[in-house]
């Protein structure tokens, strides 16, 4: 999925006129670099074992989740350093709509993956601990 994002903003179908994927935000050589990581990071962790891949879901998805509410409060994200770079936006600056739709996917991914290493990964492990 990850790769996924990375290669889309490269397809020019995408991206608007002023190179903004899905006309909602520009993706930089940074992020194409964060989006790779998460997908190498996820992989590994998938390979390695199911304790690496429980802790790649908890940590990824506190962070991306994180990094969503933090974008659709503020108008900028952490993990592109946005939050430090623009510091806070305001909504004169930003439309919530644009906001909502631009920070959805992290609020998505991480709340996804937050499930997933917290709950799931405990019903799994506690259902073939009394099995």
């Amino acid at each position: 999925m990850f790769f996924g994002v990375v290669a889309i903003g490269y397809i020019p179908a995408f991206n608007d006129a002023d190179g903004n994927l899905f006309g909602l935000f520009s993706l930089q050589w940074y992020d194409d670099l964060l989006h790779a990581f998460s997908g190498v990071w996820a992989l590994a962790a998938a390979f390695i074992s199911h304790r690496q891949a429980v802790f790649y879901f908890k940590l990824f998805g506190s962070v991306y989740l994180f990094d969503g509410v933090l974008g659709l409060v503020t108008g900028s994200g952490c993990l592109d350093a946005g939050i430090f770079i623009n510091g806070f936006r305001s909504l004169n600056d930003i439309e919530f709509p644009a906001r909502f739709f631009a920070n959805l996917p992290h609020i998505v991914i991480g709340g996804f993956a937050v499930y997933v290493g917290f709950r799931l990964a405990r019903r799994v492990h506690d259902h073939f601990a009394t099995a």
